[in-house]
């Protein structure tokens, strides 16, 4: 199955990094490509690039993407979260621009062999780079009860995360739980028929939270945004989008934080803090899909892009 990934608020996304001709960018989780190729377009004639993304799959498919731009883009095999010692290793210093999407590509839901989709049978992994060692299937066979419940109701938002935990534990007694249809059918026993939401699959939710806890996708995420400003000259954007609440609740928090000009209590007369802020935030509320988009892409829906400028050195 050829890796893909449609990437979704294009537009806004190139609009919105007001990129220059022959700015230097970042693309923290490239994917397949879809948006580092109209940034590099945007670029021209020699902006550079470096693409990181923490799936060796997708680097396969962005270099084969990305091709035609030859020296032009530089890719890395790392954890965006890492990005200081990712420009530390590879000689990068300052960018104009820097985009990070926390997606998950269309080829890591459907394809069956990475164990993200619940449509799709397959081993439990949900690995998004496939050498780290914890996968969904040790978390589901080893987590606690209580650790389960938390996962499934902080990452997935589910509200029948107790049940499903504790439909998992007494399976996993009889029987270790090693594909995704054999989880899925544990959580349809778990959530009555009569309860479950309307056009959207009952594992969804799960799936979601175990995927999110497997790759630690909110750990360190606030001092990765934070990171990135810092690695930007004065003047460049940092666009990120999210997909669910708690991840667009994140990068509103730090947005806002990194732009508060003062955090001394209001009723000191005087600033003592000598806090500066370090960015102005474009979009006063988040960007969401156009009508247009979500005809042809659906997954588009639940995507949050928000853009903030940097201020100072």
């Amino acid at each position: 199955m050829e890796f893909y990934h449609q990437p979704v608020l294009l537009d806004e996304v190139i609009e919105g990094l007001n990129i220059q001709a022959d700015g230097d960018l970042v693309d923290g989780t490239v994917g397949g490509g879809g948006h580092s190729y109209y940034i590099l377009k945007n670029s021209s004639p020699k902006g550079k690039l470096m693409g990181i993304d923490r799936d060796n799959d997708a680097l396969v498919a962005a270099k084969k993407r990305l091709q035609e731009f030859g020296e032009r883009v530089t890719f890395v095999h790392d954890n965006f979260k890492n990005i200081k010692k990712i420009f530390y290793m590879n000689d990068w210093h300052k960018v104009h621009g820097a985009l990070i999407d926390l997606g998950v590509s269309s080829f890591q839901i459907d394809s069956g062999l990475r164990g993200f989709s619940y449509m799709q049978n397959g081993p439990l992994d949900m690995r998004m780079n496939t050498q780290d060692i914890t996968t969904a299937k040790d978390l589901v066979n080893n987590a606690s009860k209580e650790e389960l419940t938390n996962i499934i109701k902080k990452y997935g938002e589910e509200r029948w995360a107790v049940r499903i935990a504790e439909f998992i534990v007494k399976h996993r007694v009889e029987k270790e739980i090693e594909t995704t249809h054999e989880l899925v059918s544990i959580i349809e026993k778990a959530i009555p028929k009569k309860a479950r939401e309307a056009n959207s699959h009952p594992a969804k939710r799960t799936f979601q939270g175990l995927r999110i806890a497997t790759n630690k996708e909110i750990e360190g995420l606030s001092e990765a945004i934070s990171d990135f400003v810092d690695i930007l000259h004065p003047g460049g954007r940092l666009a990120v989008i999210s997909f669910h609440s708690l991840e667009d609740r994140i990068v509103k928090n730090i947005f806002r934080d990194l732009a508060l000009e003062c955090v001394c209590p209001p009723k000191l007369p005087v600033c003592t803090c000598d806090k500066e802020a370090k960015v102005k935030i474009i979009t006063k509320k988040s960007i969401t899909a156009s009508e247009k988009e979500l005809k042809g892409n659906s997954r588009a829906k639940s995507a949050r892009l928000r853009i903030v400028e940097k201020l100072t050195g």
